[in-house]
């Protein structure tokens, strides 16, 4: 099998890059730099040249706040880039994989959502990914895309490696206690799309693609996640302390664009379709934390 990735800078994209480095399959990863999923001239050549049997998309726009100032950035990354993948992956009979988010929907649900449930999503950022979904889905049959929410890992800027930092040098962090969401491991998400592109591979039947959700297997707040990382953090040493976790509302900590207040998905249908469980984030949580440790580790035995 042959893969193509797209958005090998971001959290997703270098965790597929770390697990296909160890594989014994053919694959490229690009960043922008050198495929740019809005140029159709770039993707088309690109597939061309490589011929993959599996495009997975994780490139995006996910500078939430950003996205109300700039929607025209965001619709780029996260409908134009997406829509040129689908209809060249659509033409050459590609798979294409793709990654959504839980901002497509309002976040006033009382139990996780399901696929079915109707969409509203509340800013820019939610409204691309939406419309980014609706034209992947229109031009590619053999598409799978899958929702996800509250990505963290040791790769890239993430709520985990912020509270790490700040919990290093304070005496106490003040975190949003009325947001209720399911952490994801972003080394999970990879190790699903993997799995799902090994079955398209095998030929499933036609019924596998389609829209999925991905997401922790149970739910939290941010400040619980918070007292969870902090915790953990401390047992393996990397601090040496604990901070006050104080609980704040949303409306004590403005942000351009509205977060939902609850994001918790359901993922039982991807489940089914494809033997895949939900991420155990709390064992997310513990492989981030030790590659943290051993990246710190040796740094200091580099600096030494």
């Amino acid at each position: 099998m042959k893969i193509l990735v797209t958005g090998a800078n971001g959290q997703v994209g270098r965790c597929l890059t770390d697990r296909l480095q160890r594989s014994e399959l053919a694959w490229e990863a690009h960043g922008r730099a050198t495929l740019d999923i809005a140029d159709e001239g770039s993707v088309t050549s690109h597939l061309e040249r490589f011929a993959p049997d599996v495009v997975v998309n994780a490139a995006a726009y996910t500078a939430v706040d950003k996205a109300e100032q700039e929607p025209e950035i965001a619709a780029r990354g996260n409908i134009e880039g997406p829509a040129v993948l689908a209809q060249a992956c659509g033409a050459a009979g590609i798979a294409l994989l793709h990654l959504s988010t839980d901002y497509v929907f309002d976040g006033t649900a009382t139990q996780p959502y399901q696929v079915s449930d109707p969409v509203s999503p509340a800013g820019v950022y939610g409204m691309t990914k939406l419309e980014g979904e609706n034209r992947i889905l229109s031009a590619c049959p053999r598409a799978v895309i899958l929702r996800t929410a509250w990505v963290f890992s040791e790769h890239c800027n993430n709520f985990l490696k912020t509270m790490l930092r700040l919990a290093a040098d304070r005496d106490e962090l003040r975190v949003v206690g009325d947001q209720v969401g399911c952490p994801t491991y972003a080394g999970h998400i990879a190790d699903a799309l993997l799995e799902i592109a090994g079955q398209i591979q095998a030929g499933p039947a036609q019924a596998a693609y389609g829209l999925y959700h991905y997401a922790g297997d149970s739910g939290l707040s941010w400040c619980d996640f918070a007292r969870y990382i902090i915790d953990a953090g401390q047992e393996v040493g990397m601090l040496q302390r604990a901070p006050l976790i104080t609980g704040i509302t949303t409306s004590e900590f403005p942000t351009l664009a509205m977060r939902p207040a609850y994001s918790m998905l359901d993922s039982s249908a991807l489940q089914s379709a494809f033997g895949i469980a939900p991420s155990d984030w709390r064992q997310g949580v513990r492989q981030t934390l030790a590659a943290l440790k051993t990246e710190r580790e040796r740094a200091g035995s580099l600096v030494s």
